[in-house]
């Protein structure tokens, strides 16, 4: 599987030129780059750089007919008509689900070494990645083991009523669904995967980064660094000029030491668009590194201090204000921002009964008491 690199950041941040300056500057290292966006690659794609274009219109009309190919014999019998290409208009949510696909296919690719994929802006981009996941979740709380018992009926009862099931239909959408899901889930939780970030300095783009920061950690997708695009040059005579680079200083400096793991590229303002491939190489990107990782979600013993077992998740710059956690049977749902995950409790602490959280340091520590009836007495 190849390296995969996710660029994303604030709307407006120039994601997609750094998209393409960093594949740039991988080909010219000598790797095989394979650059996944749905803009044109303007100012032009690189030279040693393929390109796979994400069309979310065409990839919705081909799942469509897919979908009305496999259910014709229960549309038939519902008394519906196939609609046609020419009526189909993509739906809210097909530009993710395309993109997805997209990096599935992607991270398939032959002869490839490095994948940049141009993602959407910060908040969408969290959002999408965490889709595969969530989903599966959905599908396996909604259709549970005891389909495999209708799936044993199938036979039988189609026999009888002389055309496919809608049961069987569905569970069998199910499957595929599931398991196209979770291949796109292995790519993105895969270790070759990571996120470059791209911000220009300032208060805006610092609450958007603190906030997506947030959901990519609470989704444990790691970054691999961060790119601070159109800097303005320092020693500026002009006081305006000057103004702007004193307040990006300020800015980047609040920025090394929130991430001080993550490195930070500067990239200079042109003081113009990028023209042509050529304005690509003075934007000078490092090649992608491996990073720190992800920091580990650990459980902490100590039953020998105070009687509790911790569970430590980071979560750099949350908020006491802005986390909720409720403990549902097996499972915590973890609330951070406008981001929501449901994670499996580790064996030990399904054990236990939820007794206190706290942040600090970046760190929420969730406590955790063993429950007297479901331990063994020493």
């Amino acid at each position: 599987m190849p390296q995969t690199l996710l660029i994303t950041g604030p709307g407006g941040a120039g994601r997609t030129t750094v998209a393409l300056a960093t594949a740039a500057a991988a080909a010219r290292a000598g790797q095989r780059v394979l650059l996944v966006t749905a803009e044109d690659p303007r100012p032009g794609l690189p030279d040693g750089v393929r390109l796979a274009r994400v069309d979310s219109g065409e990839e919705f009309r081909t799942e469509v007919a897919a979908l009305q190919e496999r259910g014709a014999s229960l549309i038939g019998m519902l008394g519906g008509r196939p609609l046609g290409a020419e009526e189909l208009t993509e739906l809210p949510g097909a530009e993710q689900f395309a993109l997805l696909r997209a990096l599935r296919r992607a991270a398939e690719s032959p002869d490839t070494d490095l994948v940049v994929v141009d993602m959407p802006p910060l908040h969408q981009a969290v959002t999408t990645l965490a889709l595969p996941a969530q989903l599966r979740r959905y599908l396996a709380r909604l259709l549970p083991a005891e389909r495999q018992a209708a799936r044993a009926l199938r036979p039988v009862l189609a026999q009888l009523a002389g055309v496919p099931m809608p049961a069987q239909w569905l569970y069998e959408a199910a499957g595929r669904w599931d398991r196209e899901l979770a291949a796109v889930q292995a790519v993105v939780e895969a270790p070759t995967t990571r996120i470059r970030l791209v911000a220009e300095p300032g208060p805006a783009a610092d609450a958007a980064l603190r906030t997506g920061a947030l959901g990519l950690a609470l989704h444990r997708l790691g970054i691999e660094s961060l790119v601070a695009n159109r800097l303005a040059p320092q020693g500026s005579a002009d006081p305006w000029a000057a103004g702007i680079a004193a307040r990006q200083e300020k800015c980047l400096a609040q920025w090394e030491e929130t991430f001080p793991l993550i490195p930070i590229a500067r990239l200079a303002h042109l003081g113009r668009d990028p023209e042509d491939p050529a304005d690509l190489e003075e934007l000078l990107l490092p090649a992608p590194v491996e990073g720190p990782g992800v920091a580990p979600w650990a459980v902490e013993d100590r039953r020998a201090e105070d009687g509790v077992l911790v569970w430590a998740v980071p979560l750099p710059r949350a908020h006491k204000a802005e986390l909720d956690l409720v403990r549902r049977g097996d499972e915590l749902l973890l609330a951070a921002g406008p981001y929501r995950r449901i994670v499996s409790l580790p064996s030990a602490l399904r054990r236990c009964t939820v007794s206190g959280a706290a942040l600090a340091d970046g760190v929420l520590r969730v406590r955790f008491t063993p429950d007297p009836r479901l331990w063994p007495a020493h």
